[in-house]
């Protein structure tokens, strides 16, 4: 595809990203750290995440995935019918591309993906949603950063990168 784009998200030891249409937690240095990484920059996710965020994401260009266009009531938003088409639509602004969600959208990504940022939660709770299982030996970590429970996280955290590994013979 040619650009960079890059994987992000939350989920818990189980790999669970949500319950009941959101995050079954709330980290507040999470989401500046979320805010901060995708300003500026294209966003991609599929309905279900676009509707429990309930708006789009400010300065940043929002592409939702969607098979229903009639069903999203925004006009900050590029519809499109496939993840492709958002990726392709979102390489020509030049910008930096970060997937954000939900489970059908990630799977779909994990393919095409060059990095990924993973806040791993110290969460073992409920959750309907989960994220897919990671082939970690096609991924190198380069870099981490820890975070402690406290007044505005919920849970311990670490904010992971890590990028894809070259084909080793």
């Amino acid at each position: 595809m040619g650009a960079d784009i890059t994987l992000v998200v939350a989920m818990g030891r189980q790999n669970q990203i949500g319950l009941n249409g959101t995050m079954p937690w709330h980290l507040s240095d999470d989401l500046k750290n979320f805010k901060k990484l995708t300003t500026g920059h294209a966003v991609i996710m599929g309905r279900k995440t676009f509707d429990s965020i309930g708006k789009a994401l400010p300065n940043r260009l929002n592409f939702v995935v969607t098979s229903k266009p009639g069903n999203v009531s925004a006009y900050e938003v590029c519809l499109v019918g496939s993840l492709d088409k958002a990726v392709k639509k979102a390489a020509l602004t030049g910008k930096e591309i970060f997937i954000i969600g939900g489970a059908s959208i990630y799977r779909q990504g994990l393919d095409i993906a060059t990095k990924l940022i993973i806040t791993h939660v110290d969460y073992r709770g409920d959750a309907d949603t989960f994220f897919p299982d990671i082939d970690l030996s096609q991924w190198y970590p380069v870099c981490k950063k820890v975070f402690a429970k406290n007044k505005k996280n919920d849970y311990d955290f670490e904010v992971v990168t890590y990028t894809k590994t070259e084909a080793r013979f």
